[in-house]
């Protein structure tokens, strides 16, 4: 293998792509062949720098087919309500009640609306009433005010976050203690 002049490791084939290559540049203040298109409108500034182009990374696709992506809302509600359901005994966590599928709904036992996230560690099985009765009471308030719904979640409620279980323990015991 020939290799040229100017670096001794370097085969005379890539030094002659490299030169040729930098022949074919064009000459300071004029755009690239290739690049018109993108350039087109695009004007020299007094200065003479080119304006910033900014173009999408990936091709957009329509929406139908980002749709067929997804994955539909309904089979994902489906299945965080059936591990609820096996995780909570099917069971309502707050008054202990047999469950059926069709019945049971979905509770966060820190409210969404106080700031609560929709992960499994804070979603129980209740049945509607006990579920309408909580509200968008925090646990603490829920407790102290119900006992023995916190008595029958301490038992139910198994793969709960153990923070949200300690906070039931407590407001529970103040709730008998000031009872007493």
């Amino acid at each position: 293998m020939r290799t040229s002049g100017r670096d001794s490791g370097t085969p005379a084939r890539v030094s002659d792509s490299i030169s040729s290559w930098l022949a074919q540049r064009p000459a300071p203040g004029t755009i690239p062949v290739a690049g018109r298109r993108l350039f087109r409108e695009v004007k020299l500034s007094r200065r003479r720098h080119y304006h910033r182009v900014s173009l999408p990374r990936v091709p957009r696709t329509p929406r139908r087919a980002r749709r067929a992506d997804r994955v539909h809302l309904g089979h994902q509600k489906r299945a965080i309500k059936h591990a609820m359901m096996r995780d909570c005994g099917r069971r309502c966590v707050y008054c202990a009640a047999p469950l059926d599928f069709d019945v049971a709904t979905i509770d966060h036992v820190f409210p969404l609306a106080k700031g609560g996230i929709h992960t499994p560690g804070n979603l129980v099985t209740a049945c509607g009433r006990c579920n309408r009765l909580k509200g968008d009471l925090l646990p603490t308030e829920f407790f102290a005010r119900y006992p023995w719904a916190g008595m029958n979640f301490i038992h139910y409620a198994r793969a709960v976050h153990r923070a949200l279980k300690r906070c039931a323990r407590r407001a529970v015991s103040l709730a008998y203690a000031q009872a007493a």
